[in-house]
C-alpha cells in the first residue's frame, strides 16, 4: 500500500524524493511528505492529498544530499497532514517513515508518554520516532535495532537523523523494502519504480533485515547486529516500462499491451514436439509432478477470480481435484495440509499480505507452496518452494487487467503439462498448444471493439447496478467483471453463476438493472440463454457478449458484443477484454481516477 523512497548522493535530494512519490503513486494514497536533512536539520513537508498538492507547498529552495519520502493509506488516524508522513520525535531531530502497522503502538505510546514524550497524531507509526529517540546514544543504526526489538507488528521503515548526515537507516518486518545501488549514490524504496531512473542494481531486503546506508556504502545486518551477505539482482525491465507512452491512462495501456503480455507469458513454455507445457521454475521433477493427487490455489481479489478458473481447467483437463481459496479465509483456519498436494500462492505483486501470510502457515504445516507473481524478487517469489513468474510487465494501475490474464495463461500452461502426463492425447496436446499460440491475436482482434464498447459505456454509465452472469468456466470472468466495474466506476455490481439467478439475485431484476450475460457458442450456451429470457421476461435490459455471429443471441439481448469464436475452454481470456474496457469506458463518462480509484491500493500489504 504506502510508498518510500529514500536517496543518498551528491544530487538534490527533494527533486529525487518527489518524482520517486510520483512513480509510487500507483500504489494507493491519501497523503504524501519528505524529510530533507538541511545543513544542521530536517526539514518535513508533507500534506493530504496528491503528490502535485505536496509539490506545490515545497519551498523552491528545499536543498539536501540525503532524505526519505512517503504515500500514506490510511489505517490509524485520519486523512490529515499531521497523520501524514514522516513523523518526528520531539526534538525534531529524527525523521520516520513507515509501511505496516504496529500492533502493540498503544501501550509503547502509553510508556512514552510517561517518559516526557510528546505525540502529535493520531498514527501508530508516530511511536517509531519516539521509540527510537529513546534508545538514541550517538549511533542511528544501534537505536533503530534497539528499538524494533520492542515492535510487535509488520513495518517497512527508513530513518534519518540530523546529527548523522548523508545516512539512511531501513529495515522490513512483512512490508517490502529495496536498496538501489548507484555509482556514488544509494537508494532506498519499498518498490524498485521508485529508483528505476537511478539504477538498475537491487537488492531486496528479507524480514528482520536492517540497512545502513551512505551515497557510497551499504551495510545489511539482521536484529542481532550480524552481518548478512545480499545478492545484487539486476531489474529487467526500463523506465520506459513504466511511462503511459500516449494513453490517456495506465489502466487503458495495460488493456491494450495484453495480446503482447500472454505471449511473454507463454514464451518458452510451450513445447511443440511433445505439445505439452514446461514450468522448470516449479523445481519439481516429472515423477513427483505424476504423484500430484489434489491441488489448491490461495490467493485474493483478481487473482483468486484467476485462481478459479485454474482450478476448473486442472480439473477438467489433467482430473486432478483442484480448487480455489481466499487467502484471507484459508489463514486463519485449521486447514488440513495432505501429502501429495501442491499449492499456488497467486499474486501480481508477490506482496500481498494476505496471501503472504496464508503461504507462510501452509509452509509451516510442510506443505509444498509455489508461487505464481509478477514482480521478480518479491517476498513470495523469494519464499515460495518454486514457481511461475507471469512476465506480464509493471503494472502500474490498480485495477489489476493484463496480470489477471498472464496468470490465466500460466494456469492454462500448468493444465496442459499435467493433462499430458495422464490421459491427454497428442493429438489434443496438439490442438491445444495450437490454439494457446493463437490467443494474443484473438485478445487483439476483440481489443478492435474498443468504439462501439465505448458507445455502450456512454449509454449505461448512469446505471446503478448491474448484474454479470456466466457459467462455468465464464463464471469467475463474470466475478472479475463485476469487480472490474465496482473498482474504477464506484457503480455496484455483483457476479453471479447463471445457474443462480433464479435462486434469490432474480429478485433484484427490474428494468432499471442491467444484466450483463457471458454466451459464447460452448456447452452450456443454451442453459445460458434460458438464463437470458428468464430476465427478459423481466424486463430486464440485457448485454450479451457472444461469439459472433450468434443470431439469436442477438435477437434477445438488447445490445451485444460479438468476440471472435476459440475452442470453449480458450473464452476467459477473450470475455474479460470487453469487460475491461467496458468498466474503463464507464469510469471515463463519470469522471473517475482510473488509475488510483478511492480507497484502494495496487500492493495491499497489511491485512
Amino acid at each position: 500500500m504506502c510508498g518510500i523512497v529514500g536517496y543518498c548522493g551528491p544530487k538534490n535530494v527533494t527533486p529525487i524524493l518527489l518524482d520517486g512519490l510520483k512513480r509510487l503513486e500507483y500504489r494507493g494514497y491519501d497523503s504524501a511528505g519528505i524529510a530533507v536533512q538541511t545543513e544542521n536539520s530536517i526539514k518535513v513537508v508533507k500534506r493530504t492529498g496528491k503528490i502535485q498538492d505536496l509539490r506545490a507547498i515545497v519551498p523552491a529552495n528545499l536543498e539536501g544530499h540525503c532524505g526519505i519520502g512517503h504515500t500514506r493509506w490510511a489505517t490509524h488516524g485520519g486523512v490529515t497532514d499531521i497523520n501524514a508522513h514522516p513523523h518526528q520525535d520531539s526534538s525534531g531531530k529524527i525523521a520516520v517513515v513507515h509501511n505496516g502497522i504496529i500492533e502493540n503502538y498503544t501501550a509503547l505510546k502509553a510508556s512514552l508518554e510517561k517518559q516526557g514524550f510528546r505525540f502529535a497524531s493520531e498514527t501508530d507509526s508516530e511511536v517509531l520516532p519516539h521509540l527510537i529517540a529513546y534508545y538514541y546514544q550517538g549511533d542511528l543504526e544501534k537505536a533503530v535495532r534497539q528499538a524494533l526489538k520492542q515492535v510487535k507488528g509488520t513495518y517497512g521503515i527508513a530513518v534519518i537523523h540530523s546529527d548523522e548526515p548523508g545516512r539512511i537507516v531501513g529495515a522490513r518486518y512483512g512490508s517490502p523494502l529495496v536498496v538501489g545501488v548507484g555509482d556514488g549514490e544509494m537508494l532506498l524504496g519499498s518498490d524498485v519504480t521508485a529508483m528505476i531512473a537511478h539504477t538498475k542494481q537491487v537488492v531486496y531486503l528479507e524480514d528482520g533485515e536492517l540497512v545502513s546506508l551512505t551515497k557510497d556504502t551499504y551495510t545489511i545486518t539482521d536484529l542481532n547486529d550480524q552481518q548478512v551477505d545480499k545478492q545484487v539482482d539486476e531489474i529487467q525491465w526500463d523506465l520506459e516500462a513504466i511511462e503511459k507512452e500516449g494513453f490517456a491512462c495506465f489502466m487503458e495501456k495495460e488493456i491494450f499491451e495484453q495480446p503482447e503480455s500472454i505471449a511473454r507469458t507463454l514464451s518458452g513454455r510451450l513445447d511443440p514436439e511433445y505439445t505439452t507445457g514446461k514450468l522448470g521454475g516449479l523445481n519439481m521433477t516429472s515423477r513427483e509432478l505424476l504423484g500430484i493427487r489434489r491441488i489448491k490455489i490461495v490467493a485474493a481479489g483478481t487473482s483468486w477470480h484467476a485462481g478459479l478458473v485454474g482450478a476448473y481447467l486442472i480439473e477438467t483437463l489433467a482430473r486432478i481435484p483442484a480448487s480455489a481459496e481466499l487467502s484471507s479465509e484459508l489463514r486463519y483456519r485449521n486447514s488440513v495440509v495432505e501429502p501429495d498436494t501442491i499449492y499456488f500462492a497467486v499474486t501480481q505483486s508477490g506482496e500481498t499480505a494476505d496471501t503472504l501470510y496464508a503461504m507462510r502457515e501452509l509452509k509451516r504445516k510442510g506443505a509444498r507452496v509455489l508461487g505464481i507473481c509478477n514482480v521478480v524478487g518479491s517476498t513470495i517469489a523469494r519464499e515460495s518452494d518454486g514457481g511461475v513468474y507471469t512476465h506480464a510487465g509493471p503494472e502500474i494501475a490498480v485495477a489489476s487487467t493484463k496480470a489477471f490474464t498472464s496468470q490465466l495463461a500460466v494456469f492454462y500452461v500448468f493444465a496442459l503439462l499435467m493433462a499430458r502426463m495422464r490421459d491427454m492425447s497428442v493429438s489434443a496436446g496438439q490442438r491445444f498448444v495450437k490454439e494457446l499460440q493463437g490467443i494474443p491475436e484473438k485478445v487483439r482482434e476483440v481489443l478492435k471493439q474498443r468504439d462501439h464498447i465505448q458507445a455502450l459505456a456512454k449509454k449505461y454509465y448512469k446505471v446503478r447496478d448491474f448484474l454479470f452472469l456466466g457459467r462455468g468456466l465464464e463464471y469467475p470472468v463474470a466475478l472479475e467483471g463485476a469487480l472490474k466495474l465496482k473498482e474504477i466506476s464506484y457503480i455496484h455490481a455483483e457476479g453471479y453463476s447463471a445457474g443462480e439467478i433464479k435462486h434469490g439475485p432474480i429478485a433484484l431484476v427490474n428494468e432499471d438493472t442491467p444484466s450483463v450475460f457471458l454466451v459464447p457458442q460452448d456447452s452450456l450456451r443454451d442453459k445460458v440463454l434460458s438464463n437470458i429470457k428468464e430476465i427478459k421476461a423481466r424486463k430486464g435490459p440485457i448485454i450479451a457478449v457472444c461469439t459472433e455471429g450468434d443470431a439469436e443471441v442477438a435477437a434477445i439481448a438488447d445490445d451485444i458484443i460479438p468476440v471472435p469464436q476459440v475452442d470453449e475452454l480458450f473464452y476467459p481470456f477473450i470475455l474479460i477484454i470487453p469487460l475491461q474496457l467496458f468498466a474503463y469506458f464507464c469510469a471515463l463518462e463519470l469522471g473517475r481516477d482510473v488509475d488510483q480509484p478511492r480507497n484502494l491500493a495496487k500492493s495491499v500489504t497489511v491485512e
